[in-house]
């Protein structure tokens, strides 16, 4: 009953704090513009950022929206939101026009024809590869301890930890086979974007599958019907999509973008995102990884110790 009438009210809650939120200030960093065409500029949630010289691989890593350099008269647009950049790119050439030369935009991701949907869709691979492995996962454990078979496991020697092992290489096996189709699916037939390397996809959506497995499988340990395991869903799965950049994430609350990153889905999303849209390497994401497998390691201690207390019972 509790799962029953607190999922509702938290994703409604998620929904009103993220969407109440007001817009932030767009960051723009400007080099060779005169005093008081900054003035004119800077304002109306549009923060210019003098600077006396800057480069692409600077915009890379502060990830402001966009460099303006009024000496070759160029607008180099960051991309990672297309919508933004149009926007931006639309504001600047408009307003101001006796100060501000119509400027030629550039952009670092994409091109002008990047929608918004070339952005998320490669973090939609790892939402519904996480979602399935948790769902199918979950439900089969709950099946095994419902029918006694753990239970008649858990009373021989066989110790906990090569009972955790053996099913998360059995059920790991299905995991991989429907990652793997997923990922493949999605790039080649639907033709979703894919900059980066197509290996490196794969090993972040394998990553993310165990997470989702060993997951999975510790929540079915609290459930006690097929029911029951799908109620988690508005309280596990549900949240971690609003944090997974399917909604731009600057425009919440900082508490809230903190809440963000004490889940999953938020680093896989991430990674996705910089392989396949911006085609990043390996080393932009490893830290993303380490965290994914950090929570795997987690939720792989939190069954074993889940198992030794229906042991001991």
């Amino acid at each position: 009953m509790a799962l029953l009438f607190l999922a509702p009210l938290l994703v409604l809650s998620l929904m009103y704090f993220i969407f109440g939120s007001d817009n932030p200030d767009i960051d723009v960093v400007a080099t060779g513009a005169p005093a008081e065409v900054i003035q004119q500029l800077d304002g109306d949630h549009l923060t210019i950022h003098d600077r006396n010289a800057y480069s692409t691989n600077q915009l890379k890593k502060d990830e402001y929206a966009a460099w303006i350099d009024f000496k070759k008269k160029e607008l180099h647009l960051l991309n990672d939101d297309p919508t933004l950049s149009n926007q931006l790119n639309a504001a600047l050439n408009q307003s101001h026009q006796s100060e501000t030369p119509q400027l030629k935009a550039i952009y670092v991701y994409g091109d002008k024809n990047t929608t918004i949907f070339d952005t998320f869709s490669p973090m939609l691979i790892g939402f519904f590869v996480f979602f399935f492995v948790f769902l199918i996962a979950g439900i089969a454990l709950l099946k095994e301890r419902t029918s006694g078979t753990l239970e008649r496991l858990q009373a021989t020697p066989v110790k906990p930890f090569e009972i955790i092992s053996g099913y998360m290489i059995g059920y790991g096996i299905f995991a991989v086979i429907q990652t793997i189709l997923i990922v493949l699916f999605s790039v080649y037939v639907l033709d979703i974007v894919s900059n980066g390397s197509i290996w490196l996809a794969l090993l972040i959506c394998l990553i993310v599958a165990i997470v989702a497995l060993s997951l999975g499988t510790f929540l079915s340990s609290f459930a006690h019907s097929e029911f029951q395991m799908v109620q988690f869903i508005p309280l596990v799965i549900i949240p971690q999509i609003f944090f997974s950049g399917l909604f731009p994430l600057d425009s919440m609350a900082d508490w809230l973008q903190n809440i963000g990153k004490v889940m999953p889905l938020y680093y896989a999303a991430d990674s996705l995102n910089s392989v396949m849209y911006k085609g990043l390497g390996f080393s932009e994401i490893a830290t993303n990884l380490g965290i994914l497998l950090l929570f795997a390691f987690a939720f792989l201690t939190l069954n074993l110790i889940s198992l030794r207390k229906g042991r001991n019972h």
